[in-house]
């Protein structure tokens, strides 16, 4: 690619350096910051939540959940309108509508107003997120540029996401917790800033016409959020129950349908051949194992730190760091690795050793908390780097008109796999621990079941990582 941005952006010349264009790599941080802060900083305001709007249990589920459901199923339907009518319009409109929706939790006085506030956010978020991804890609005419952008912010949301706890109790203890929703408005004003005038306006020879395939859209949504659904039910239903397979069984037969519609249709929302480009659906396959891996890995490991070792909450969230401080401090060592490595080596390299963590999670994590930190690291590092890098290729792989829907479905594919994750493993845990999981007194046969369970599942999710990691190799030798 030449010096000259031809890709979406006004022609003019391509930034030389982060520091050229520090003004929209602000903007663009912040709506990762947004993206990392928001869940993390509100699980701590739950309980005082609860308590004030009256909430049940179901009910506080959904506050988060509402977001995650509204916000993974339409970033595939926002990608495509932005590819059509400008990624940064897009991205300007959704973060209007964050602040707006930010504003309005001063006014909340339900539980069923809260989560109407919470999806106005949603889809906000998925305006917004993929964009940031799009934006930072087209930004820069050279692809080491572009992995250094993508890693400065993800590395902003990731402090975002390691401080986000912290921070909510602190506020709480001196200011209501309407308080941790507002802090988006400055961030939504920060970030609107940033895109407005640092990054010049879509260049209309960039984008595409082609007509929105609205009944692609809906199945696409559909499919998602069913399989976002799908896996919340297994855990609070238990796999016994009839909902989440029928949510399960839904959600495959949308995304059949999804497929027969987008291969079938004239001007698909997604053109299933671009997905089957080797760079794109490689990195695709990295970044649903490290979702997959990431997720249930965290899940397990908290619960055996509180339930089996009897570790206290404070001292739990204690043995979380070692993934925390490599996923914050982990960047510096991204674009020294990549160079060295290169794209599609850093890529399968960095997702071996997530497997690799698993693996060790798996089979020897009972054996003392030193191997439990060991698999954190292992998958925090592989996690690090494929995140930014398989990222970079799946917007290599693409069109230049087509690279937003590109960020969304790498998004996408997180979730769904995220979702996935701690669906196993808590069906796996319901499967072969018998009574109340969260008594405080286990028997010994309690815990022999719980350690099986914990080796079972860690040992399931090593072999589906590993087989996306090999299919994902497989697919980067033909690239």
């Amino acid at each position: 690619m030449s010096s000259e941005q031809t890709t979406g952006i006004l022609t003019e010349p391509a930034p030389r350096s982060l520091r050229e264009a520090w003004v929209a790599l602000a903007g663009l941080s912040a709506v990762f910051l947004f993206e990392m802060l928001d869940n993390s900083i509100l699980n701590v305001a739950l309980p005082t939540i609860g308590r004030e709007l009256s909430a049940s249990t179901t009910t506080l589920q959904w506050v988060t959940g509402a977001y995650a459901v509204v916000f993974g199923g339409l970033m595939l339907a926002f990608g495509a309108l932005a590819d059509r009518f400008g990624r940064r319009r897009i991205m300007l409109i959704g973060l209007v509508l964050l602040g707006v929706a930010s504003l309005a939790t001063a006014f909340v006085g339900t539980a069923e107003q809260l989560i109407a506030v919470r999806v106005a956010m949603g889809v906000a978020a998925a305006m917004t997120t993929p964009g940031s991804m799009a934006l930072a890609f087209r930004l820069f005419g050279d692809d080491g540029l572009r992995v250094r952008a993508t890693t400065l912010i993800s590395t902003v949301g990731l402090v975002g996401l390691a401080i986000g706890p912290t921070a909510g109790g602190f506020v709480l203890a001196i200011a209501p917790w309407q308080v941790l929703l507002l802090v988006n408005v400055p961030v939504a004003a920060l970030a609107f800033v940033g895109v407005r005038f640092g990054i010049a306006a879509d260049d209309p020879a960039g984008l595409h016409r082609d007509p929105v395939d609205v009944l692609g859209a809906v199945l696409g949504t559909a499919t998602v959020v069913l399989a976002l659904v799908a896996p919340t039910l297994f855990v609070n239903e238990g796999p016994d129950a009839w909902e989440p397979w029928a949510a399960t069984a839904a959600a495959v037969a949308a995304a059949l349908l999804f497929v027969v519609r987008e291969r079938s249709a004239r001007y698909p929302l997604l053109d299933l051949k671009l997905v089957a480009h080797p760079l794109v659906s490689s990195g695709l396959a990295f970044k649903a194992a490290a979702g997959l891996a990431t997720a249930g890995l965290g899940y397990l490991v908290t619960l055996q730190l509180q339930l089996d070792w009897g570790w206290p909450p404070a001292l739990a969230a204690a043995g979380m760091l070692p993934q925390v401080v490599v996923l914050v401090a982990g960047g510096a060592f991204v674009s020294p690795f990549v160079r060295r490595a290169g794209l599609e080596r850093a890529a399968w390299i960095s997702a071996a050793a997530v497997v690799a963590g698993l693996a060790v999670y798996g089979l020897l994590s009972r054996f003392g908390y030193a191997w439990v930190a060991l698999a954190l690291v292992l998958v925090a590092a592989g996690m690090r780097v494929v995140g930014v890098v398989a990222g970079v290729n799946v917007l290599r792989g693409l069109p230049e008109n087509r690279t937003t829907i590109g960020a969304a479905l790498t998004d996408t594919a997180t979730e769904v796999t995220s979702g996935a994750g701690i669906a196993a493993t808590g069906t796996i845990l319901a499967a072969l621990f018998t009574g109340d999981i969260a008594t405080t007194h286990w028997s010994a046969e309690q815990t022999a079941q719980f350690r099986e369970a914990v080796t079972v599942a860690g040992l399931t999710l090593t072999v589906v990582a590993a087989a996306l990691v090999a299919w994902g190799f497989a697919r980067s030798r033909r690239a």
